[in-house]
């Protein structure tokens, strides 16, 4: 019997438990996806070249919202939940639309869809968005270049353009990102590791993407998205924490099965949050995991003139995954206009334009700081006019990019840089390092 499937997803691990789980598979049908959490993805199809020929006409993808309407019409049997970060209650939720519409419920666990690779393969994974999970990766690189070891980073899919493009993407230079027209979500992921020399791998198909970055790599480095587990069975699993969500580590899924994996166990923002709530995830770590080596870490907040912000009426850009599905208040913006004196934060809400409008409605907690939203052309033009229509003396971008390469900005622009640094021994090399020879 062959059995009728839809995956549910957010245009990334979906697609990933698709090509390694489904397709091929004789005793599956995948009728089709469910989209959530990125705007504009839904009512796309994943093509036909990608989806093999039991699809010739490719797989519709659907609105979230429609799923238990789609179970009933299709008679699906299974559907498959394949997005991350998000609470454990939220997640039996979805189960119960599932199961009260007629089909069975299911996770794949986290091994079935790792890729096995010829190459050590170091993950950089987190128990939620916005833990500093890519500051982390980065430095895992530099530490890598600092042996003499030829890494590149392979990050966890963002395909939200015409996904027959975006099968292999390898990006190495500036130009890279204008040629594969990337989003500010993107960029803020790439653009970093490229201004190291080291080349990033991305895309849809990921057994041939691992199959790339083998060739020249002695060493690849997973840089994970959201809290999503690996793509590629790891040789040694790093782990990311945020002791400002303390008690989040057991409370999103995939962020726990991440926890329980880890080999090394990272606390960042050590600096910035209450040493009693870098306790609380010390202790929980050292309760579930016991093995997992524990790393203290600071997110080093970096402006370009720290003076220049004192007394200044600030607009705070901040990343923005963090602040939507990651629900954080706050980033490195608002950390730098407190530690460096502001005189305000100015509220960008009543001159929010397009599709923001809909984003802070979506997220409420958003408060006085905008998110650096720009899924596509027109929500980067939306952010440039919020920008350019909000009144203050100067902008904190605190996102990893130049914004002011994308956009046209009228006020004084000031980026704030966060990066990884050891809060205290053992560090994050010495752990590494010893892994590495074991």
């Amino acid at each position: 019997m062959v059995e009728n499937v839809i995956i549910m997803g957010a245009a990334g691990r979906d697609f990933h438990n698709f090509n390694v789980y489904f397709r091929g598979n004789p005793r599956y049908h995948v009728v089709g996806f469910t989209a959530t959490q990125i705007p504009n993805i839904d009512g796309r199809c994943y093509p036909a070249v990608l989806a093999g020929e039991e699809y010739p006409e490719g797989i519709p993808i659907h609105p979230d919202r429609d799923l238990a309407r789609l179970i009933r019409e299709h008679r699906v049997d299974l559907a498959v939940f394949s997005y991350s970060d998000v609470p454990h209650t939220e997640v039996m939720h979805k189960a119960a639309v599932v199961t009260a519409a007629g089909a069975d419920f299911i996770i794949i666990g986290a091994p079935y869809t790792m890729l096995s690779s010829t190459r050590t393969v170091i993950s950089v994974c987190a128990v939620r968005t916005g833990c500093g999970k890519s500051q982390t990766s980065r430095e895992v690189l530099r530490i890598l270049q600092g042996m003499g070891k030829r890494a590149v980073s392979v990050r966890h899919p963002m395909p939200y353009g015409d996904l027959t493009e975006q099968v292999v993407q390898r990006f190495a230079v500036h130009t890279d990102m204008d040629r594969h027209r990337c989003t500010i979500e993107e960029r803020e992921e790439y653009e970093p590791v490229i201004d190291m020399g080291i080349p990033v791998y991305a895309g849809v198909d990921y057994e041939k993407i691992l199959r790339a970055a083998e060739t020249e790599a002695d060493v690849i480095v997973w840089d994970g998205g959201n809290n999503d587990t690996p793509f590629y069975k790891p040789d040694i699993h790093i782990v990311v924490f945020d002791p400002h969500r303390a008690g989040h580590e057991t409370a999103y899924h995939p962020g726990e099965t991440n926890m329980l994996m880890a080999d090394i166990a990272v606390i960042n923002k050590v600096d910035s949050a209450d040493p009693e709530k870098v306790l609380q995830v010390r202790r929980t770590i050292e309760r579930h995991n016991p093995s997992a080596g524990i790393v203290l870490a600071d997110s080093a907040v970096i402006p370009d003139d720290p003076a220049a912000i004192r007394g200044k009426r600030v607009l705070v850009v901040e990343d923005g995954p963090t602040l939507t599905h990651g629900e954080m208040t706050f980033g490195a913006g608002v950390i730098a206009a407190r530690r460096f004196g502001a005189a305000e934060r100015v509220d960008p809400r009543p001159y929010l334009e397009g599709s923001l409008i809909r984003t802070f409605a979506d997220y409420p907690r958003i408060d006085r700081l905008l998110p650096a939203m720009g899924y596509g052309p027109d929500q980067i033009r939306d952010l440039e006019a919020t920008i350019n229509r909000t009144p203050c003396d100067l902008v904190l971008a605190a996102t990893p990019i130049d914004l002011a390469r994308l956009i046209t900005v009228r006020h004084p622009v000031q980026r704030i840089r966060y990066t990884y640094r050891d809060n205290s021994r053992p560090t994050l090399a010495e752990l590494l390092l010893k892994r590495l020879s074991a």
